[in-house]
């Protein structure tokens, strides 16, 4: 008779049920974070946003008023629903490649571009130079521009602009206009140094509707391009990683490689030839039972421990009796029990008796089979 120490059930789900309760939990919060968040956007001048920061409220305001809002996420969705009679405005036009955005701007009326910084500045505006920045609070036109002599009044700041005959509005701490008009030859580019007015938290502040109004409403048909980084038209843009590494790096690496595998070949050199060695594999018999014992307590397999006990006595009764090696259990209890006078029941019961439970069972099951062996040992 043999224990399994093999793995069951409950000890497997007692081993991953831990894990498992982990993982559920974080794919639990990932289906309640996605839920919540619904069909509603979130970014800064999304149109369909009711945030703060959102342009819900003006997109509303212009629809009444009949102009027809596009929204664009795409380079080419802008440029397919762009025409003459269409008003474009670029939500944050760093994002969009100098010949991108110059063509955009080609295939518009007017354009409207929302905190522009040094890149755009740089690559297609290069007559505007940023003037500082300032905060965002409440600031008077002092200009002759239509859209601000009508708003008068509005919540502007960020970004001051500056360049030879633009009409500028709205000046700054620094003195550059936070909003800056240039004319073109088809329409005008209009700068705007930050995007509070155009958000629902401040369209109802001073005259910031009416700004929105005059700026985005011009024309029957306005183009609301939010750029994206996933827009695989803008990939031409976008530089690599390894670009951005100065050429010092790539020596010092090369450099470091050098000394890496100089070092290596030294050492190898010194440490001389691989050579064998026997080596001792004889290993103290007491050393391997103490090894076997910390193995079954860790497993907790009293009973097969037990087992192994039992097979081990019956092994050396059966010598010691001169019984043949397959001498069956009735015959070596037999034998046991005419040489020690013992009960056929008990030596049955000690040699061949059931799986020991724990440990401290264990303990009196070895008792018992060395005071058999003694016993048959004296006699």
């Amino acid at each position: 008779m043999s224990t399994s120490v093999s793995p069951d059930l409950r000890r497997i789900w007692r081993g991953v049920r831990a894990p498992l309760a982990i993982v559920v939990l974080i794919f639990a919060a990932g289906a309640l974070l996605l839920l919540d968040r619904g069909d509603q956007t979130y970014g800064v001048l999304e149109p369909g946003s009711y945030e703060p920061g959102g342009a819900h409220a003006l997109v509303k305001l212009l629809q009444d008023q009949g102009v027809d809002v596009r929204t664009a996420h795409t380079a080419a969705e802008a440029g397919d629903a762009l025409g003459k009679d269409a008003t474009l405005l670029v939500t944050e036009p760093d994002l969009v490649p100098r010949e991108r955005l110059d063509a955009l701007r080609e295939r518009a009326a007017d354009v409207v571009l929302v905190t522009p910084g040094p890149a755009t500045l740089e690559e297609s505006l290069p007559l505007v130079s940023a003037v500082g920045e300032s905060e965002v609070g409440t600031l008077g036109p002092r200009c002759t521009v239509a859209a601000a002599v009508a708003a008068g009044d509005v919540t502007l700041g960020g970004i001051g602009y500056s360049s030879p005959g633009a009409r500028s509005c709205y000046p700054g701490e620094d003195g550059g206009g936070t909003l800056l008009q240039l004319a073109g030859p088809g329409g005008t580019t209009t700068l705007l140094g930050a995007a509070a007015p155009l958000t629902n938290g401040r369209l109802a502040d001073e005259g910031n509707a009416a700004l929105g109004l005059h700026l985005l409403g011009a024309h029957p048909k306005l183009v609301w391009y939010l750029p994206s980084t996933t827009d695989p038209a803008l990939d031409g843009g976008r530089k690599s990683i390894f670009t951005l590494i100065p050429d010092g790096w790539y020596y010092g690496a090369a450099q470091a490689l050098i000394a890496v595998a100089l070092l290596a070949l030294w050492r190898a050199r010194r440490l001389g030839p691989v050579v064998t060695e026997p080596l001792p594999i004889v290993v103290r018999a007491a050393e391997t039972a103490e090894g076997r014992a910390r193995l079954y307590r860790r497993a907790k397999a009293a009973g097969h421990a037990g087992e192994t006990l039992r097979e081990a006595a019956r092994t050396r009764l059966r010598t010691t009796l001169g019984l043949p090696r397959d001498a069956d259990a009735q015959a070596l209890v037999a034998a046991v029990s005419a040489r020690t006078g013992r009960q056929g029941n008990d030596v049955g019961a000690v040699l061949f008796g059931p799986p020991v439970p724990d440990d401290p069972a264990l303990v009196r099951l070895a008792g018992e089979l060395d005071r058999v062996e003694r016993e048959v040992g004296r006699t």
